[in-house]
């Protein structure tokens, strides 16, 4: 079984040098030069980070087998030369709704998975799930993706078609973290 925990933390130390941070809706995060990752809960104290969340992937929600086919068809393994962290915070109205009325924005009015196949194409997407953890972290999800120098201009279309849907009303904290591998 692969592990499910994840952390993101930034500093001054990590893979990944941090090309901008932007805060599209709440509070922005602290400034930091490098983001580091890895496969636990637990953050190590010696990156000395001035922010660090954590997540757990879990199984794919409100996607068809058709959808799921697609995207592990299309989807390149993670290693890209850029990546993004997107982290998110729904709005309590969100979650007061009921699961089919959830599902009914998200794919019948929203359709984010049809968006999300449409740009599916060499980019390496994963979903981390926070809400439950009780981390207190302020945000409920970050997804992670990567992908190479020439898909940015997909990956932007991607989330400017997301951020235009119903869903994305409910969204009251948006950080968006670009990132280039080093």
């Amino acid at each position: 079984m692969t592990n499910r925990a994840f952390w993101f933390a930034g500093g001054d130390t990590g893979e990944f040098r941090v090309l901008r941070m932007t805060a599209l809706s709440g509070e922005a995060l602290a400034s930091v030069a490098r983001v580091a990752r890895g496969e636990a809960l637990d953050v190590p104290e010696a990156l000395a980070a001035r922010w660090a969340f954590r997540g757990v992937t879990s199984n794919l929600r409100y996607t068809t087998q058709a959808e799921k086919d697609v995207l592990v068809a299309n989807s390149p393994a993670p290693g890209g030369a850029r990546a993004a962290l997107i982290l998110l915070k729904k709005s309590d109205a969100w979650w007061d709704l009921a699961q089919d009325e959830r599902r009914r924005i998200f794919e019948e009015q929203s359709r984010h998975a049809t968006i999300g196949l449409r740009h599916v194409d060499g980019i390496s997407r994963k979903l981390h799930h926070c809400r439950d953890l009780g981390l207190e972290q302020g945000f409920d999800f970050l997804t992670w993706f990567e992908f190479e120098p020439e898909r940015e201009a997909t990956f932007d279309a991607l989330l400017a078609a997301l951020r235009a849907t119903e869903e994305w009303r409910y969204v009251e904290r948006e950080v968006d973290v670009r990132l280039a591998r080093e």
